[in-house]
């Protein structure tokens, strides 16, 4: 196929929704303080435990499961259609090859809120201001006029600060600096390199003002 550049083809979202272990559509309540009500306070459960779910009933094991997912590692490594399970819609994108990291406020590997599930931006009431980030790399191949070309596209996604303003789909800092493009309404987009053999397009392709780097969104 024809290659894809992070803007035409979204990246897998999966951890988020159904093959995550939460559901992204009911926000953890927040308290008072950054703690959530509930939370456990002398400990958490593991996956090693053998009791965790994910939203569709199976049981979160150590290791890669079968699509690609390794949750105790905080990442994927798979096909892009792998990432959701091999729905019919993502197809067209079965050759696309695509490896995804997090850290443990983007979905962890434990469950300390005591739901039964793997915790996400625990002790905030949603992903702003939670120190989230994910990392997304995809890579292929395609042919024009007989010839076989390589593409690749590495993005890094944060969530916006607690002090982060959106305008016209950009977030900025509080001193207005540009954080970058939003995507999925609570994160920024602060850097993508892509590179193409077919059309010559090679390295950054987005860098943020703030920079690249995800220490600077830690709470």
């Amino acid at each position: 196929m024809k290659s894809i550049s992070f803007y035409t083809l979204l990246m897998a979202m999966a951890i988020l929704t159904v093959l995550s272990c939460k559901d992204a559509s009911n926000p953890l309540e927040s308290t008072d303080s950054p703690v959530l009500a509930g939370a456990k306070k002398g400990g958490c459960t593991t996956i090693q435990d053998g009791t965790l779910l994910t939203s569709d009933g199976q049981v979160v094991e150590p290791g890669y499961d079968k699509w690609g997912y390794n949750y105790q590692a905080h990442m994927f490594n798979g096909g892009y259609c792998e990432a959701y399970r091999n729905a019919a819609w993502c197809q067209p994108y079965s050759d696309v090859q695509l490896i995804m990291k997090w850290n443990d406020a983007w979905l962890s590997n434990t469950d300390c809120d005591g739901d039964g599930k793997l915790d996400r931006h625990f002790g905030f009431p949603s992903y702003i201001g939670s120190g989230a980030w994910l990392t997304n790399h995809q890579s292929g191949e395609y042919e024009e006029n007989g010839e076989i070309f390589k593409w690749n596209d590495f993005v890094k996604i944060v969530a916006a600060p607690f002090d982060a303003t959106k305008v016209n789909g950009i977030w900025y800092a509080a001193d207005g600096t540009e954080i970058g493009p939003d995507i999925w309404g609570e994160f920024a987009v602060i850097q993508e390199v892509y590179n193409d053999q077919g059309t010559g397009q090679h390295g950054i392709a987005y860098l943020s003002p703030v920079g690249p780097g995800f220490g600077k969104f830690k709470p």
